[in-house]
């Protein structure tokens, strides 16, 4: 999850009067994965965009990240450069035991082999912060949005690339006609395992939840 907080002052002209007024604005920005739109909880809509990020069985960046659907070309060779950075599209991956059905379990509908999108949202309280473990959040803080924490696989073989965790909403969307298995970054959800892992309060093997609130 990306936070900012903007506190320098921004510099407006009054043209009606010949003087300037000193304006300060505050917020956060954060991505909500698997969405195209924003909560309804005083956020604006920066962009939307398409989840991506490092190939699965290659080393490299680990970060998910939001990748606008309106991109703005610099200086450019499209010829393929064997010495680059990859980026791909992310393709939900649930699907793997049968009791996740595709993610309909979890998700209310089939999500496996389609492509993330998200969107990144502002919202004008000051900070944001993803808890997981849980789908409310404490006292005093707002809910921007809840669903499970997921990230890239770890100790299986042929998944190389290391990925952060992100969480996904629980009313996650994909576009109508992109069920293709094109693989590229991967989401699959995120189990507690006991052992150093305190169990209670977790259980083993369960599905952790996750929620991003503000304040």
């Amino acid at each position: 999850m990306e936070t900012c907080l903007e506190t320098s002052p921004k510099i407006i002209k009054n043209k009606q009067k010949d003087v300037f007024i000193v304006a300060t604005f505050q917020g956060a920005v954060y991505v909500r994965w698997g969405r195209t739109t924003c909560p309804t909880t005083g956020t604006d809509l920066l962009y939307t965009g398409y989840a991506a990020g490092n190939y699965f069985n290659q080393e490299g960046a680990a970060d998910y990240v939001c990748l606008t659907s309106e991109p703005i070309w610099g200086v450019y060779d499209d010829a393929a450069q064997p010495l680059s950075a990859k980026m791909f599209g992310t393709e939900y991956q649930f699907g793997q035991q049968s009791y996740v059905n595709g993610g309909a379990r979890f998700f209310g509908k089939t999500l496996l082999d389609h492509d993330a999108p998200c969107a990144v949202c502002h919202t004008s309280r000051q900070a944001t912060v993803m808890i997981p473990g849980r789908n409310q959040c404490y006292p005093g803080w707002t809910k921007e949005y809840s669903g499970y924490l997921v990230s890239g696989l770890s100790g299986i073989s042929g998944h190389k690339s290391p990925t952060n965790y992100a969480c996904l909403d629980a009313d996650a969307e994909y576009e109508i006609g992109d069920h293709f298995s094109n693989d590229g970054k991967l989401m699959f959800l995120v189990e507690g395992m006991c052992g150093s892992f305190p169990c209670p309060p977790y259980v083993d093997h369960r599905e952790l939840t996750c929620v991003v609130c503000s304040k």
